[in-house]
C-alpha cells in the first residue's frame, strides 16, 4: 500500500530560511503518525527549525534542494532525559530526533545544517581560547564544562528500532552530528558530513546500540569521525548496555580524529568490524581510548582493508585518555552549587578495579599507510597503558 504524502508547506512551513517552521513541520509529522504513518515532504527551499520529533512509520524526505537550518535559539531545543557523552542527564536532543519510535526513514539528497557557530563560540569563543572553556578551566572545572555547555546535535536516534538514515548532506552541528543511542537495527548510508569546525563535532557516534551498519559515508569533522561508545564511569556501569554487532564499511574519512573505539567503554563492546576504510589527513588512523574509571570488556574488534594517507599516528591506543576531562574532581575551593550531573560524573567506581577496561581479541589486517606530503611523519603504534593493569 502506497504511503500518503504530507507536505510540510501545507501546514505552514515557509521556505525562506527566516521563518521558524518547527511547529509546522511537527504538525505534519503528528498528523501522519495519527493516521498510521506517511511521507513528510518539503517544497524546495530553506527551512528554519528547532527540535522536531519524527514518529513511527514516518519517511522524512529532505529532497535535493531542501535544507533544514537549525535555528540559533537555545529555547528552541528543549531538554529531555537522554544520554550525552556517556552520561544520562537533561540535555537538548537533535534538530531531528527519533525517540522511542520504530520504522523511521530519514533520506532524500538534501541538507541538514545545524548552523553551529553560535554553539562553538559559546564553548570556546571566537578565537578558540575563550568562552565557557576558559572560564571553567580557570576554576579547575575542566571535567564538567562539556556537560554544562549544552549544544544540540543534528540527528539523535534514541531507544528506537528499524531506523534508516541515508543520502544526506549533514554539516555544522552544534555538537555531534549523528548520535545513535540505545537503538536496534539501524542502517546509515551515503551521508556526507562536513564543515564541522567546532569542538566535539563528531561525525557518527554509535552508543550502546545493536545491529548497526554504516556504509559509504564521507566524513570530515573536528573530533572522532566515527566512534563506538557505551557509557562512562559509574553511570555507564549502572546502565550496563553494550554496543555490539556493528559494521562500518567502505567509508571515506577526512579531517578529524579518525575511527575510534571509546573512550566511553563502560557498558562493554563486542563484535565490531571496520573494513574498506580510506583515510587522508586525519590525526589518527585507528584509535582505541578509555580511562581507569571507565571499565567494560571490549572484545572481538576487527580492523581490515584500510588505506591511510598522510596520517601522523596509524594506531593509537590510549588507556589513560585526557585525564583532565576523564577524571571528575570538584575543587575544594568551589563555593557554588553542585548540580546533579556533576555528582553523577564524580561518582566513584567501586571497587576501583571495576574501572579498569579490558581490551581483548583485537584484530588488525591489511592496513596500508603511506605519506605523500613532505611534512608527513607517521608513527605506526602509539600505546599508552594503565599502571593498574
Amino acid at each position: 500500500m502506497q504511503k500518503k504524502i504530507y507536505n510540510a508547506n501545507k501546514y505552514g512551513a515557509v521556505p525562506d530560511g527566516k521563518t521558524l517552521c518547527t511547529s509546522a513541520i511537527q504538525s505534519a509529522i503528528d498528523e501522519a503518525a495519527a493516521n498510521g504513518g506517511g511521507i513528510i515532504t518539503f517544497d524546495k527551499g530553506n527551512y528554519l527549525t528547532g527540535t522536531v520529533f519524527i514518529k513511527s512509520n514516518i519517511d522524512f524526505e529532505i529532497s535535493e534542494g531542501v535544507a533544514l537550518l537549525g535555528v540559533v535559539d537555545e529555547a528552541s531545543y528543549p531538554e529531555f532525559w537522554n544520554r550525552v557523552a556517556g552520561v544520562e542527564m537533561l540535555w537538548p536532543v537533535g534538530v531531528l530526533t527519533v525517540m522511542s519510535q520504530h520504522n523511521v526513514r530519514i533520506f532524500g539528497g538534501g541538507t541538514i545544517d545545524g548552523q553551529g557557530e553560535y554553539w562553538w563560540h559559546k564553548y570556546w569563543g571566537g578565537d578558540r581560547r575563550g568562552g565557557m572553556r576558559k572560564i571553567y578551566d580557570a576554576q579547575g572545572l575542566r571535567s564538567v564544562v562539556d556537560y554544562d555547555c549544552k549544544r544540540p546535535r543534528n540527528i539523535v536516534v534514541i531507544n528506537s528500532t528499524d531506523i534508516e538514515i541515508e543520502n544526506l548532506l549533514i554539516k555544522r552541528s552544534g555538537f555531534w552530528n549523528v548520535h545513535i543511542c540505545y537503538s536496534y537495527n539501524v542502517k546509515i548510508a551515503d551521508l556526507k558530513i562536513t564543515e564541522n569546525y567546532g569542538p566535539s563535532t563528531d561525525g557518527i557516534d554509535i552508543d550502546s546500540s545493536c545491529n548497526v551498519t554504516v556504509e559509504s559515508c564521507h566524513i570530515e569533522c573536528s573530533d572522532d569521525n566515527i566512534c563506538i561508545k557505551s557509557g562512562r564511569d559509574a553511570d555507564g556501569l549502572r546502565v550496563g548496555r553494550p554496543c555490539e554487532n556493528i559494521v562500518v564499511r567502505n567509508c571515506i574519512i577526512g579531517k578529524g580524529d579518525g575511527v575510534t573505539v571509546g573512550s566511553e567503554t563502560s557498558g562493554g563492546m563486542r563484535n565490531i568490524e571496520f573494513s574498506g576504510i580510506k583515510m587522508s589527513g586525519t590525526k589518527n588512523g585507528i584509535r582505541l581510548k578509555s580511562a581507569k574509571t571507565r571499565g567494560g570488556i571490549i572484545e572481538n574488534i576487527r580492523f581490515s582493508d584500510f588505506d591511510i594517507t598522510d596520517v601522523p599516528i596509524i594506531f593509537n591506543f590510549q588507556l589513560n585518555w585526557n585525564p583532565e576531562y576523564s577524571y571528575c574532581k570538584i575543587p575544594e575551593t568551589w563555593q557554588g552549587e553542585i548540580p546533579a550531573h556533576w555528582q553523577t560524573l564524580c561518582r566513584q567506581v567501586l571497587p576501583p578495579e571495576r574501572g579498569i577496561p579490558e581490551f581483548k581479541n583485537i584484530a588488525i589486517s591489511n592496513i596500508r599507510a603511506h605519506c605523500i606530503s613532505e611534512k608527513c611523519s607517521s608513527t605506526l603504534f602509539k600505546v599508552e597503558g594503565s599502571p593498574q593493569k
